[in-house]
């Protein structure tokens, strides 16, 4: 299983390039970046930095939208990134939340993401495609590749990444909601005549390492993931109803929510995440010991999990990166015998 990392885009742009570094030389494979231009810095110029400073990782937003930037703008950022730095890219890929919301948009449709999938990948791999009633390509991209991993929650959602996407992203650590949508995802890609095995899956929620008697501590400072994610399941309710196929498990504990200030997003202590109970930060959450992070990490693999990316936004940045470098990632590596 590699390990990711989610970082805002916060400023001072520095330290978030310094906490890339950081992670590649712990053993990181991934960093991934919020991709909300109003409430945080422009995640690709950042990107550019970070693909500078290090010789490894891939980088990629957690995740863009098909809204905020002309899809042909968005294809030739990863292809002029994939140029200078040899193909360390991925782009990941939903319908939108801060990004549109922040300026009184919308989501996407399922049918805009779709389209647009088809358009950056195709660009972004050196294709020709059709755009606006033209073939269009991008002449300098041959050597481009990039992949696209669809985020999402919904039935819907989940068959459309299963059709098309290169990996699936699921924002939260629950055991059950993963298998449910993994097997979704791979029993889509199966319909349409794709190996499901072909797809990555990638888990991504915030990971707080510390000791078993301060899980009150680590619940606060990451209720803020239980807030956002009701923002999509919200959605969810709101088109599927509360009684469909969709798991209790992930639609339920939204009952109480009410209304979510976007200045607060993907902060600790945000005063809107209140309603999130004790039980959905363990379940969406990976707190605890270093232990307790392998118990769940390797359920997760059972799953057939291939990246677990941590949501960074809390007080212990620093110990728990060093913690998953030092501890997590070599328990997850397989290790080669030098001599049998």
């Amino acid at each position: 299983m590699d390990i990711g990392l989610v970082l805002q885009t916060t400023p001072p742009a520095a330290r978030v390039i310094d906490l890339a570094r950081r992670a590649e030389s712990f053993g990181f494979s991934h960093v991934w970046t919020f991709d909300s231009h109003i409430l945080w810095e422009e995640p690709y110029v950042i990107h550019s930095k970070i693909l500078d400073e290090t010789r490894n990782i891939i980088v990629g937003p957690m995740v863009t939208n098909p809204a905020t930037r002309d899809w042909t703008v968005t294809a030739s950022t990863y292809a002029t990134l994939n140029e200078m730095y040899g193909n360390r890219t991925v782009c990941g890929l939903g319908r939108g939340d801060s990004a549109v919301r922040v300026t009184n948009g919308r989501p996407t449709t399922l049918a805009t993401m779709r389209e647009s999938i088809h358009v950056i990948r195709e660009l972004a791999n050196g294709r020709g495609v059709e755009y606006n009633g033209s073939t269009i390509t991008l002449p300098w991209a041959a050597k481009s590749r990039l992949e696209v991993w669809g985020a999402g929650y919904g039935p819907r959602a989940l068959a459309l990444i299963g059709e098309t996407c290169d990996g699936f992203i699921l924002q939260l650590a629950d055991l059950s909601i993963a298998e449910w949508t993994i097997g979704a995802v791979r029993a889509a890609a199966a319909d349409a005549g794709r190996d499901p095995d072909e797809i990555t899956i990638c888990v991504a929620a915030p990971a707080y390492v510390g000791p078993a008697d301060d899980l009150a501590y680590m619940r606060d400072q990451c209720r803020w993931f239980g807030g956002m994610v009701g923002n999509h399941v919200a959605d969810i309710v709101t088109r599927y109803g509360a009684t469909s196929d969709v798991p209790a498990a992930l639609t339920d504990y939204i009952a109480g929510r009410e209304a979510y200030d976007y200045n607060q997003h993907g902060q600790a202590g945000n005063t809107h995440a209140a309603f999130v109970p004790d039980e959905i930060v363990d379940r969406f959450c990976i707190l605890g010991p270093v232990e307790a992070q392998l118990e769940r990490l390797h359920a997760l693999q059972a799953l057939g999990v291939d990246q677990f990316a941590i949501y960074l936004q809390h007080d212990g940045k620093d110990h728990t990166l060093a913690q998953y470098g030092e501890h997590v990632i070599p328990a997850l590596r397989d290790q080669a015998l030098a001599k049998t």
